[in-house]
């Protein structure tokens, strides 16, 4: 019997764009290895590493000889009665180590996440401009990606409003991913925004993902925070709704992002689901990493941590000091995080077309990464860059300076 031989090829589930950071990262690393002094401002990497205990918890793990085996699916217990007693410190609520599931990252919690909640064909929400990789893994799990234009009238978050109008024109939602602070803009909704958002979500059986990745990276002097003791970290979703998914990472605040730990509160009806994918998708976290991540809640991780976002906070005042400096018009208000998201300036825009042009330039030239918008939003994404200031105060002024410099020529 003679078949036709039907030609190899990627997956149509694989067909996502490239996330541009890690290309441009790869491109920093090659002019680096060329003997360029690159200052690298693309990436949401905390240049002050993590805190001392965790580092001393590694190195005693790795220099004690013991053997690095599979743990627990979800993590070790000390790990994740640690985690629950983070959410008790931090946001006054009743969470149980059971109801923690420790993840490869948070990238790893929305893989299983994503996995356990949706369904091929389900409809999730997520705002535009956002983070491409929720995008990028629901489409490659066969979801609907329904992207909400949420701009500066709404400081880019989702409203109720913008989601009823989504529904009449998409149809019925399934999911709703909402980040604050957001990544790319830094923007942060309240608690009052936030508990308004998960109602809407209860009354219609929508799943709310909340990804609070950067909650303790958060600045005094905006209006989205403080409105009540405690609010200066963040506003949990369990709060409103322990339907609700909730994914955090210790990339950010704690400054740990080549650890691979992340975590996930999982609903109780999908925790059975949590365990169950990820024994098959990753086995388990990072051992070594899970050991030493204990560390992070001690009294001194906290106050390290808290000192590093104190010097963030220093470094985006300088930012926002120079920004008329720079041009750049139409910024986000970084409410927290430690991103800037503006567009360079007509001028800038006139010359190289398109913000990915000029960060390439800028690259290549000036030897300072930015990351285009167009990673974050696809229609106006291509007259924004994002500028991370999570490099610390001397990299970032040196940087400014090389971009003024640039842009004069």
């Amino acid at each position: 019997m003679n078949r036709s031989r039907q030609p190899l090829g990627p997956s149509s589930r694989s067909q996502v764009p490239d996330f541009e950071v890690m290309n441009i990262l790869g491109r920093v690393s090659q002019l680096r290895q060329a003997g360029h002094e690159v200052i690298s401002l693309c990436a949401g990497e905390p240049g002050g590493g993590a805190p001392s205990g965790v580092n001393q918890a590694a190195a005693e793990v790795h220099g004690s000889g013991r053997a690095l085996n599979y743990t627990p699916i979800l993590g070790i217990p000390e790990l994740r009665e640690a985690i629950a007693g983070h959410y008790r410190r931090w946001y006054g609520l009743d969470v149980q180590a059971g109801q923690v599931a420790v993840t490869t990252g948070s990238s790893g919690a929305f893989v299983t996440g994503f996995l356990a909640a949706f369904n091929p064909g389900d409809r999730v929400a997520m705002a535009r401009p956002g983070y491409p990789a929720y995008r990028n893994i629901l489409q490659a799990l066969g979801c609907q990606v329904v992207e909400i234009d949420a701009g500066p009238q709404v400081r880019f978050q989702p409203t109720p409003e913008l989601l009823e109008e989504a529904e009449r024109v998409h149809g019925p939602l399934a999911g709703l991913v909402i980040a604050s602070p957001n990544n790319p803009t830094g923007t942060m909704v309240t608690r009052e925004e936030l508990g308004a958002l998960a109602a809407w979500c209860a009354e219609r059986g929508v799943r709310l993902v909340s990804d609070e990745i950067y909650h303790g990276i958060t600045y005094a002097d905006t209006a989205q925070v403080g409105d009540e003791p405690g609010d200066e970290r963040g506003v949990c979703a369990w709060e409103f709704s322990r339907e609700a998914v909730v994914i955090s990472s210790f990339s950010k605040y704690w400054g740990m992002p080549g650890w691979r730990i992340g975590w996930m509160l999982m609903p109780d009806d999908l925790a059975a689901a949590v365990s169950g994918l990820t024994g098959s998708v990753s086995l388990c976290p990072p051992a070594a990493a899970q050991y030493a991540a204990v560390e992070a809640f001690s009294e001194q991780s906290y106050a390290e941590c808290d000192a590093q976002v104190a010097e963030f906070a220093r470094t985006r005042e300088l930012v926002l000091a120079r920004a008329q400096e720079l041009g750049w018009m139409d910024a986000a208000p970084a409410d927290g995080a430690f991103y800037f998201y503006a567009r360079p300036g007509e001028r800038m825009l006139e010359r190289y077309g398109s913000s990915a042009v000029y960060c390439a330039a800028l690259l290549e030239q000036a030897h300072v990464a930015l990351t285009p918008g167009g990673d974050f939003d696809s229609r106006g994404g291509d007259r924004y860059v994002r500028l991370s200031f999570a490099a610390g105060y001397d990299a970032v002024a040196q940087a400014l300076d090389r971009i003024m410099e640039f842009q004069r020529g």
